[in-house]
Parts: C-alpha cells; structure tokens; sequence
C-alpha cells in the first residue's frame, strides 16, 4: 500500500502556516555597517539575540564553518533592438543574463521577449552583438555571442540586485559592486549573492580563525530562480538547475569534521543545497554538476549541524528549507519573535544561527 501524506504535515500546509504579513519597512535596503553589526538570532532549545560579530564565542573550537564562495557577476545587461533598413528599431531590451549553457550560448530573461532569430545590440554602443536561438521552458531565452562575453560584463554590466532593493542612481553601481558581495567571494557565476555571507568581515574571521574554528568553501553558482515564489501547489513548484562544485579538499575536510564528531556550519541555504547535493548517503563526494534539490519539510538535511540564514521572504522556497531543518515550530516560533523584535528581512538584514532538529 501507498502510504498517504498527513495533510497536517504536508509542505503546503506548513507554508500556509508560515504566512506572515511583513511590512515593506521591514525588508532592508541597506546592510549594516560594519557588515558584522547585524543582529543574530540564535535558535536552538531557546531563542536568544546577539549581534553577528559575537558568532566565534557561540561556536566551538574544532567546528567547521563551510561557505558558498561564489561571486556575483554584473548579468543586467542594457541591450537594443537593431535599427533595420526602413528606420525601424532601436528600442531597448534588458537583459538578465542567467548562466553561460555552452560556449558563448547564455540563457537569460528579457523584457520585453524577443523570438528566435531576433538580433540584440548590448552595451551602451550596441558593440556586442547576441542572436536568439532558442526559448526555454521557463520563458528564458537562449542568446549566442561570436565570443567569450565575460570579460566584457565588469564594463557593460550591472549588478543584479533583488527586485525588492531600490538599487538607487547609476552613480551607486561602485557601491554596490562591492557591498552585494561577500568578501571571501572568488568564483565569478552567481546572478544573486550567497547572502547569508554577507555579515562576515576579514576581521570576524580572523577572530574565528584564532578560536580554533576550521573553514572550507564550496561553490553553488546561485540563479534567478531563488527570488521566484511558490505560487501554486509545493509539488509543482520548479527549482532552477544550479551549478554546483565541491572540491576534493572541502569534501575531505567535511568528511573529516564528521567522521571526529565535529559540528558542519553551513554558511547559507546555497551552502545546504550544495552539501546535499554532493552525500551520497555516506559521505560528502567531491564533484561538480547541476542541482534541482528542493529541500521541504519531510525532506532529511543529512549534513550541516548548523545553518547561518537570513530572514525569508514568506512563502518562499527558503522558507520551506528552513523548516525542513530546523522543525516547523522552532521557525514560527523563530519569527513570531523576528517580527516582534523589528529584525531586518531577507539579503541585507539580519541573521539567525539555527540548530538541525536532528542534532
């Protein structure tokens, strides 16, 4: 027989649960300053408020902190139509390039669509020249370019910053270059930053670093997709393939921490979905490929002990992984008291260090 869901547990029900009304106010536009005077919220047994920077003596010695150090890359790209023989065309097209697919072959979302066989010019001169020649099943549209683009993108690009943040004039582009990306970033191929990494400073982890505390980094390149909201039933929600890399040193240090008992902290929702990802149901293998991984309550998070996250959006799919992790009672429980206590919402707010219900 086919064991029936408990509707009582479904992930639908739990997102209907989860539903909260979050003043506007409340999503912050700017983050702190220093990055680790963010606020903290440590829920476990209890919950407790800190500020980020407090993190090392909330940590053991011997734990092991694992980041997504994935680099957001400039992918809003001005672009226009050609101007054809009759004067016709010019008008502008914006373009949110999403992940190279092959080479010279981006995928990316336009507004207005454009139809295969259609011609962009992008950049302020129209110097690079991109063909349509393809549409994908989420409405993407597949460009090809006679190049390599990226080492063009720093000078015809902007940072794609989430559509809730007013990213302000032109003028603040340099700004937010630098302040909508973590500072151990390496890897260009992200469209939205890692955000819970977003509160560490070089100072924090040198503190870390002096406590004992180990470090390893893994690479999830993190797409448009973690902006989309669960708009209908959770089964048919579709998760973005996500590129994601874990090396044979990070694995063997996971692996390690493990096998001795030490606590795993994932530094971020991307980092769980990247570990997750990479376990094998025994251990944390090293590899790279794509990830669909949509992690719901029900679903077991096998490797990280810990999770540092920012405060989600509601019905999103972050909020869904959380509950997953950390138990549908401590999350309420966890943001009855955000919303309570004026906490800061979603990329550049406030923290919260939770504790995997299986611990």
């Amino acid at each position: 027989m086919i064991p029936v869901p408990d509707p009582v547990h479904t992930a639908d029900a739990v997102l209907g649960r989860l539903k909260f009304e979050l003043p506007e106010a409340r999503i912050a536009q700017t983050g702190a300053e220093p990055r680790d005077a963010s606020r903290l919220m440590v829920v476990d047994d209890q919950i407790t408020h800190h500020i980020f920077r407090d993190l090392p003596d909330l940590l053991r010695p011997g734990d092991l902190l694992v980041f997504n150090e994935s680099r957001v890359i400039p992918a809003r790209v001005m672009a226009r139509k050609p101007v054809d023989a009759g004067g016709f065309g010019g008008g502008q097209v914006e373009v949110l390039l999403l992940r190279e697919e092959e080479a010279n072959v981006w995928s990316a979302y336009l507004k207005p669509a454009r139809r295969a066989g259609n011609v962009l010019l992008l950049g302020p001169g129209g110097e690079h020249r991109a063909e349509v020649v393809g549409v994908l099943d989420d409405g993407a549209r597949l460009l090809r370019f006679g190049y390599d683009l990226k080492p063009h993108l720093d000078e015809i690009g902007r940072l794609p910053l989430p559509p809730y943040i007013d990213a302000g004039t032109a003028e603040s582009e340099a700004h937010w270059r630098e302040r909508y990306q973590t500072v151990y970033a390496q890897t260009p191929g992200s469209v939205a930053a890692p955000t819970a990494g977003l509160h560490f400073t070089p100072e924090l982890l040198a503190r870390l670093d002096a406590r004992g505390i180990e470090r390893a980094s893994v690479t999830l390149h993190v797409g448009a997709g973690t902006f989309k909201p669960v708009s209908g039933p959770v089964a048919e929600h579709v998760m973005h393939a996500e590129r994601y890399s874990v090396s044979e040193a990070a694995a063997g240090a996971i692996n390690r921490a493990r096998a001795e008992g030490r606590r795993v902290v994932a530094v971020g929702t991307t980092t769980v979905r990247t570990l997750e990802s990479a376990w094998d149901g025994e251990a944390v293998r090293a590899g790279e490929g794509d990830t669909r991984i949509f992690i719901t309550p029900g679903t077991p998070v096998n490797v990280p002990d810990l999770l540092i996250t920012n405060l989600h959006l509601p019905g999103s799919t972050l909020l869904l992984l959380v509950s997953a992790f950390a138990g549908e009672e401590r999350i309420r429980a966890a943001y009855g008291a955000a919303l309570e206590g004026e906490y800061r919402f979603y990329s550049l707010g406030d923290a919260m260090l939770l504790e995997n219900t299986r611990s």
